[in-house]
């Protein structure tokens, strides 16, 4: 059986590569935030870390310094 994580690495289009952007634009749906993201392939990634970005709307991933902000409804 296929690891799903490594899905990206082989042309699925369920994931994307992780640390790709610097900047990432997020919703209310993405919630509670976490980097790096469900839709992201985990197998060459750092440890998933949750960032708080409710309050200020933005947030900075401490391992890989990709910033999110979060969209307005």
């Amino acid at each position: 059986m296929t690891n799903p994580n490594t899905a990206a690495a082989v042309g699925s289009a369920k994931y994307s590569e992780p640390n790709a952007q610097n900047r990432y634009e997020v919703t209310r749906a993405d919630l509670p935030l976490h980097c790096p993201m469900d839709s992201m392939s985990l197998w060459n990634s750092h440890p998933r870390v949750y960032l708080a970005i409710e309050a200020t709307g933005q947030a900075k991933c401490p391992y890989c310094g990709a910033d999110y902000v979060l969209k307005g409804e």
